[in-house]
């Protein structure tokens, strides 16, 4: 068992069952070279944290904000879990030392680097939602993910591609846009995604990215550029 001691004193979590860390903090690539591994990787707890972090991050907003409308607080809420930011913060609590992955992995930089620190900080919400229960992790993302909203507004964070071009289209059409994923590619740990936006049924533009997020984003670009919309 590798000691994990040091992580949970950096993220301020003591974790009852530590394999459940070790599963978040396991990438699929990981596997490959080391399939013995005592654990899975973390994709299904990546999936389960996005949703705990999206949950808590709906309240804290909903609650701070009480003027703004679901639009505006939508928008606030997709540039607060921003694979760039969520990557910020597993950067700040050292989580990039602690990860396995891959030796061809471990060397990438960039964009894949920091969708793989998000990913993987996701996984750990994950974790602790199932380890320690929700009060818990509710209170690691107030501290280190909502502490970040004076910055996302002051910074004008919250007018992304994405974000503006739900505001506008609710606005002219009174529809909110819908992303489908029209296509994936390449092995399980380095997947491509191509994202749709639609607008009701209506398919719109699309855009691609290493994660569905970044798709989504490239895929709201394009569709500003093809409705000639400036931001």
């Amino acid at each position: 068992m590798v000691d994990v001691a040091l992580l949970e004193k950096n993220i301020g979590v003591s974790f009852i069952k530590k394999e459940l860390l070790l599963e978040a903090l396991t990438h699929r690539s990981y596997l490959n070279e080391n399939p013995k591994w005592g654990v899975s990787h973390n994709e299904r707890l990546e999936f389960l944290g996005d949703a705990v972090l999206e949950l808590v991050i709906t309240e804290d907003l909903f609650l701070k904000y009480k003027d703004h409308d679901e639009g505006k607080l939508t928008s606030l809420r997709s540039a607060l879990v921003n694979y760039q930011i969520l990557a910020r913060v597993a950067q700040g609590l050292q989580v990039g030392k602690f990860i396995f992955l891959s030796a061809g992995e471990a060397k990438d930089t960039g964009r894949a680097r920091e969708v793989i620190l998000a990913n993987t900080l996701e996984a750990i919400v994950g974790a602790i939602h199932l380890d320690r229960g929700y009060g818990i992790a509710k209170k690691f993302i107030d501290a280190y993910v909502f502490t970040h909203i004076d910055e996302v507004i002051q910074a004008g964070l919250y007018k992304d591609p994405k974000s503006y071009l739900q505001e506008v289209i609710q606005e002219r059409m009174r529809v909110t846009p819908t992303y489908r994923v029209l296509d994936e590619r390449g092995p399980d740990h380095r997947r491509v995604f191509k994202i749709g936006v639609f607008f009701g049924d209506k398919f719109i533009a699309e855009g691609e990215g290493l994660s569905k997020q970044d798709g989504e984003i490239r895929a709201a670009e394009h569709a500003l550029k093809e409705l000639n919309i400036e931001e």
